[in-house]
């Protein structure tokens, strides 16, 4: 049975082991969605470079709704130092993807939620800050961000996506009605 917070049962993130690995690669976007997020597998394949490079690897997940393998989801630490959006620690979200199959069921709104309530727990270092970047055409991103308090940074990433931030001092999002 799901958790509750805010009117929204709660998804799940799990390690991704060899048991789960080939259902995580093979979770697909809708094709026009292609170009918005890096497939998991080349996600992957950045967490592993960082790592043999003696770099903090990415956290890396896989997104559950009780026992269906629903997504993915990639987070990152940066010092003050390492972070080139802002003057300070924080983390991020590199990738955040539901599969085509359950996208407009509010996983999206789920998996953030998750997302953050991790965050929360620093677990790779203190942190006053989240970012996370999406294609300027991807209004659905711009949209969920936008509603829990993302805000413009006036910045974009080296491939054009604008850059958001939220204080780490924040409240869910509740269902309305």
């Amino acid at each position: 049975m799901s958790l509750i917070v805010g009117g929204l049962a709660v998804v799940e993130f799990r390690k991704i082991t060899w048991d789960n690995f080939e259902e995580c690669i093979g979770l697909e976007l809708h094709q026009e969605q292609k170009n918005y997020v890096a497939s998991n597998v080349y996600s992957l394949a950045q967490s592993y470079i960082a790592l043999l490079n003696d770099d903090l690897p990415a956290m890396t997940f896989t997104i559950y709704d009780e026992e269906t393998m629903i997504g993915f989801i990639m987070l990152y630490h940066d010092t003050t130092e390492e972070n080139e959006y802002g003057d300070e620690p924080c983390y991020g979200i590199l990738r955040l993807m539901i599969d085509r199959r359950f996208q407009g069921k509010g996983y999206g709104k789920k998996a953030m939620i998750k997302a953050l309530e991790f965050i929360m727990t620093f677990p790779q270092g203190e942190a006053s800050a989240v970012y996370i970047s999406y294609d300027p055409s991807n209004k659905v991103a711009k949209h969920l961000y936008s509603s829990f308090g993302f805000e413009e940074t006036g910045k974009v990433n080296d491939v054009g996506e604008v850059i958001v931030r939220r204080e780490l001092n924040f409240s869910f999002p509740t269902k309305k009605g």
